[in-house]
């Protein structure tokens, strides 16, 4: 029996996390599914850059431009990446509409720059069904609710990587409740992060505490740097690795310089095998604003790693809180932190199994088996 084609629609400028979760997606399907095959539409040559685990995986990119004109986008900044973006949008509005009408796939998966496909889908009739994922915390105003409202007539489903946000998006009423799925990211590869863990990182760290992501707002490094600093009095030789690259870097490198902590902490640049560093950390901060869920809190879970993470929607309350997984401190709240801080020092061994433990179990639902079980169910049963 010939498969079904779904296609995945993912436009990013930087490495981030809904990158991983679509390539771990459409390898779900391609894996598991008896139906179904995915590819990965490459619009500005962004999946490119990726081909190297796209073979390893067996996936396929559909280029929709010949030309990898990603290397020459301004990615940085709130401005120039939004230019990036309406020149995506315009490059690709009628290849993606040709490719659509063209090839006919029986499901569009749209992840990011999702203006372009869902504009698509509402001036034109296709065969092919849209899904909408949402990727991140959806931060909704007056315009974006309207205009939401209005194209999500035209989605056949719209999934949500947390149950906040799916009950968040049911109150809103913007879209039917018989369209909203509560679907986890598909960030465990269990194989593959316990080989990847096995791997001898270069430099020699010790006693160090860890945190990662983009270096943005987002992610309130700043925040961290500035309460470390007051560990770092309790705990001299205590150190801080921060992974990541970002439009921040300039700022918090300064700040770094002038709290003095340039022997303490260490701004490393993003790396593609994160693990043997959690693996080894005596535990990982998540200082962010938000997320949803939350990536590396979940990679940290099953590296079995402590978690010390801000109170922020969606993932902590969800990961941590609900399950006992770790210890939550009020967002951007110093005193708060460093009080949790010093709650886990005092924990005894057992009482840290535990809790690695509950957070093991947490993060299950969110292995590329879990997530293709849920996706199955949503792409068969209509």
């Amino acid at each position: 029996m010939e498969k079904k084609h779904i296609y995945y629609w993912s436009p990013f400028l930087t490495e981030i996390a809904t990158t991983k979760a679509v390539i771990n997606s459409a390898y779900s399907i391609n894996r598991y599914s008896k139906y179904y095959k995915a590819f990965i539409l490459d619009a500005a040559g962004e999946f490119s850059q990726k081909q190297e685990e796209l073979d390893e995986k067996n996936l396929e990119i559909i280029k929709l431009y010949n030309h990898k004109y990603i290397s020459f986008l301004p990615k940085y900044g709130f401005f120039f990446s939004r230019i990036s973006f309406i020149i995506i949008f315009l490059i690709n509005f009628l290849r993606l509409k040709k490719i659509i009408q063209k090839k006919n796939p029986e499901y569009l998966i749209i992840h990011l720059i999702t203006s372009l496909p869902l504009i698509l889908f509402s001036l034109f009739k296709f065969k092919t069904k849209c899904i909408l994922r949402i990727s991140g915390y959806p931060r909704l105003g007056l315009l974006k609710t309207i205009f939401w409202k209005f194209m999500l007539n035209n989605v056949y489903k719209v999934t949500c990587p947390s149950l906040a946000t799916y009950n968040y998006l049911k109150e809103l009423n913007i879209v039917q409740e018989k369209k909203l799925s509560f679907l986890p990211d598909p960030v465990i590869n269990v194989k593959e992060i316990n080989m990847l863990k096995r791997d001898v990182v270069k430099n020699n760290f010790k006693n160090y505490i860890i945190g990662i992501g983009r270096l943005t707002k987002q992610k309130n490094f700043i925040f961290l740097i500035n309460a470390f600093k007051e560990l770092n009095i309790i705990y001299p030789d205590l150190k801080l690795l921060i992974f990541g690259s970002g439009e921040e870097k300039e700022n918090l490198t300064n700040n770094i310089i002038s709290l003095s902590l340039t022997n303490s902490v260490t701004i490393l640049p993003y790396t593609k095998n994160i693990y043997p560093y959690l693996k080894n950390a005596n535990c990982f901060i998540l200082s962010s604003l938000w997320e949803d869920p939350g990536f590396v809190l979940l990679e940290s879970s099953f590296c079995r790693t402590f978690i010390i993470s801000s109170d922020c929607k969606n993932g902590p309350d969800e990961i941590i809180k609900r399950n006992n997984a770790g210890l939550l401190y009020q967002t951007s709240n110093r005193s708060d932190f460093v009080k949790k801080y010093k709650q886990f020092v005092n924990l005894n061994e057992q009482e840290k199994k535990i809790i690695k433990k509950n957070s093991l179990v947490a993060c299950k639902k969110y292995t590329i088996f879990s997530h293709f079980n849920i996706l199955n169910k949503i792409l068969l049963y209509k």
